[in-house]
């Protein structure tokens, strides 16, 4: 396990107190210069939360980036609050750079309440003990590049991804446009739920538009590709515990004018649907 590079995404998801509704959070640095979006999303949700009373727990976000962030700056997160009702709570959140918006959040919370329930059905998929890391994959598909270099990006080292279904990244075949990948925290998570939904957050961008691409033979990969998300949601229906597997299930059932739409369902072992993503991202080949 790799719990340093855990450690450091806690640290991360924290974020320092500037004022009543204002935060700092350090930004990751990556390979290829920009945030990574699940950083912004973890974030901003974590911004969020601190705004709200203890007994509400979050039950969906939505988020719109608007420009690319630099992974070399800090980020100010600023949180409105834009309502308190009976059960619900709902906050607006700004995260910026360099004095300019680079997303938007809006998040609801709830108070926890009894009634109907249903799920749909966990996929009949193999075991993460019977599937490769998927930082080995990675670090197998880099090291066959020419140019012969490992990610500075940490969070392959933070959170174990195990992905079912394989590709090559440099050489990517035509395959559905689906996969399958168990990932959970790569050491032990604090007993905080909070945390944990901040950390899923933050995992829940990771190779998520990259399912659109499957059917047309490329990947982020390859030479002029250009990928970046547009907007993000999540749905947080149950408890869950990261330090446990979790299987989240992508699908992309729709590509057009240059943007991919993906879908992603999120459960526990015990087969128990805990989240919901959507994800539509730029998805095109420079000309």
């Amino acid at each position: 396990m790799n719990a340093k590079a855990l450690n450091q995404l806690v640290d991360i998801l924290k974020l320092e107190k500037l004022d009543e509704n204002l935060y700092r959070g350090q930004s990751e640095i990556t390979d290829w210069g920009r945030v990574y979006g699940g950083q912004v999303i973890g974030q901003a949700l974590s911004a969020a939360k601190q705004q709200v009373a203890a007994d509400r727990e979050i039950h969906s976000l939505h988020s719109y980036f608007l420009r690319p962030g630099d992974s070399s700056l800090p980020i100010i997160f600023e949180v409105e609050n834009t309502l308190d009702a009976g059960t619900i709570s709902n906050r607006r959140v700004k995260a910026m750079q360099k004095g300019q918006p680079i997303c938007f959040m809006t998040c609801s919370f709830q108070i926890p309440l009894a009634g109907f329930e249903h799920e749909a059905d966990m996929p009949d998929i193999p075991g993460p003990e019977t599937v490769e890391s998927g930082l080995a994959i990675i670090e197998d598909n880099i090291r066959r590049s020419p140019d012969d270099w490992l990610p500075k990006f940490s969070a392959l080292r933070a959170i174990d991804f195990r992905l079912v279904e394989k590709q090559n990244l440099l050489r990517p075949t035509k395959l559905p446009p689906k996969w399958h990948l168990w990932m959970r925290a790569n050491g032990s998570l604090p007993e905080d739920a909070n945390v944990h939904q901040y950390t899923l957050a933050y995992a829940s961008d990771f190779l998520f538009l990259a399912a659109a691409t499957q059917p047309h033979e490329v990947s982020f990969f390859t030479e002029n590709m250009r990928m970046a998300t547009i907007d993000h949601s999540i749905w947080f229906h149950r408890p869950f515990d990261f330090n446990d597997w979790l299987l989240y299930a992508i699908d992309s059932p729709s590509a057009s004018n240059g943007r991919g739409f993906v879908r992603g369902q999120i459960f526990d072992r015990e087969g128990r649907l805990v989240a919901s993503t959507a994800q539509e991202g730029i998805m095109r080949l420079k000309r």
